[in-house]
């Protein structure tokens, strides 16, 4: 976020407090010494306020997460009935809890095909940590104890934590300093259609994608992989919506060698493309294992899930002496899943999902009206999963230098209009709570076009000239 300069400057003590003592997720350590953070007060709906009091569409939707929107005395409420009925009791071993259980049962309603079980966990980080191991123990299980090997996806985003973050593969975030898992875990092509190589029409292009699939799982063979981590649609690693038939093409490969796949959903659940998991009702597949977190509970508290088939159960628990030795403190914590359940009651009560599918439609419309504008080279995206993509030269498609960093710019600018959206990079993301109605995505749209127009003049004042 910018400096506040000239603002009435009420959040100045916590920013200094936050600045002083507050190591961020994916800190930036340049940016924060000058500018600080953001202090956010308060937040309804799909708005938030700063301490200053400046308001803010919250285009961002937290981190792909406020899908209810916020400020919700219905939720306020569950979670303090609950608290006050029981605050916590341990889901180790042979213990539990009713909210647990009840979320367990609505967990495997809503999921595709036989996906029935349920492993809870603290956040979608966790929830695909758990899924990478529990790959690891099926595979041993079902007598196949050399399948350990993961493939993804470059430009995936699956998580932080050690495993997460060495699955995932977005160049940004491979920091400096940091070590991750590099002789069981392989990455191939992110499915950008915008960049397709070679010229590469749609279908040619998923060709190659699939063909180059199946060469890793040849060269590391067949026998050694045990599963491919996917995004239904990638999401910080720009937005990228697969090209026709590419998810169920890969599903039908790993089906082929006796791989599982994982779904990773933690954004693309909850009502994000407009269903409750993308998997099979917006591409047609049944995945082996469903991560989800961020809109199970619409950010109100921290929880995650991995959920997979009854046919995978059959084979980690048959037989005697196997012992699932994976789990959380916070992992089917009461309060959390009282909270996942009054929000999917909420989104099922108000037709949450009706409406995120035509709104979602809407967005996607609307956001077409900035084509035009000189820095914008792609738009695309799904339901209220939404990027921009900036670019030098929208004929070549070349980017801007690291320096200008102009996602960075054109968020500042769009804040300046009152708009939170979020830069990646080249990129503005957004991804709105779910409530967001058309007007206020005609705002969000129209002051984001203000932004970039804004960018343009001052890069062309610096000597940058996008064409």
């Amino acid at each position: 976020m910018e400096q506040l300069v000239g603002r009435n400057d009420a959040a100045g003590e916590l920013r200094e407090l936050d600045r002083r003592h507050c190591l961020h997720p994916f800190h930036d350590f340049d940016t924060f010494r000058d500018t600080g953070a953001l202090i956010v007060d308060n937040g309804s709906g799909c708005k938030i306020v700063d301490a200053n009091g400046q308001s803010y569409i919250d285009a961002i939707g937290g981190l792909w997460c406020t899908n209810i929107g916020l400020g919700r005395t219905e939720m306020a409420d569950a979670i303090a009935e609950q608290v006050k009925k029981l605050a916590y009791t341990s889901t180790f071993t042979d213990m539990s809890n009713e909210p647990a259980a009840l979320l367990s049962a609505k967990l495997a309603e809503l999921a595709p095909g036989d996906l029935n079980r349920v492993h809870f966990a603290t956040g979608g980080s966790t929830a695909v940590d758990s899924a990478f191991r529990l790959v690891h123990f099926y595979q041993q299980c079902a007598g196949r104890p050399e399948k350990i090997h993961v493939i993804s996806r470059r430009q995936s985003y699956h998580g932080s934590t050690f495993a997460t973050m060495s699955i995932g593969y977005k160049k940004a975030d491979r920091s400096q300093g940091f070590r991750y898992i590099e002789d069981t875990i392989h990455h191939i092509s992110e499915p950008d259609i915008y960049r397709a190589p070679d010229g590469m029409n749609e279908t040619e292009f998923c060709d190659f994608l699939v063909q180059e699939f199946e060469q890793k799982i040849d060269e590391i063979g067949p026998d050694k992989v045990g599963a491919f981590f996917a995004e239904p649609v990638m999401g910080a690693g720009g937005v990228l919506v697969p090209p026709a038939g590419y998810l169920k093409r890969m599903r039908n490969v790993c089906s082929n060698h006796d791989i599982l796949y994982v779904s990773d959903e933690v954004v693309t659940a909850f009502g994000r493309l407009g269903h409750w998991f993308a998997s099979e009702d917006v591409f047609g597949i049944v995945p082996d294992i469903i991560c989800t977190a961020k809109g199970l509970s619409s950010g109100y508290l921290p929880i995650g899930a991995a959920i997979y088939s009854d046919r995978m159960h059959e084979v980690i628990s048959e037989g005697s002496g196997h012992y699932y030795a994976s789990g959380f403190t916070y992992a089917g914590h009461p309060v959390c899943c009282a909270a996942a359940l009054k929000n999917i009651e909420i989104m099922e009560r108000e037709g949450i999902l009706e409406h995120a599918r035509d709104v979602g439609s809407y967005f996607g419309e609307r956001l077409k009206d900035l084509m035009g504008l000189p820095l914008v080279g792609d738009i695309r995206g799904m339901g209220l999963m939404r990027c921009v993509e900036n670019v030098m030269n929208r004929t070549t498609k070349e980017w801007f230098p690291e320096e200008v960093a102009i996602g960075r710019r054109i968020s500042d600018a769009a804040e300046k209009e009152g708009v939170l959206v979020r830069p990646i990079g080249r990129l503005n993301v957004m991804s709105p709570p779910l409530v967001i109605t058309r007007e206020e995505i005609d705002f969000v749209v129209g002051q984001l076009g203000l932004a970039i127009e804004k960018v343009h003049a001052e890069l062309a004042k610096e000597g940058w000239v996008a064409a």
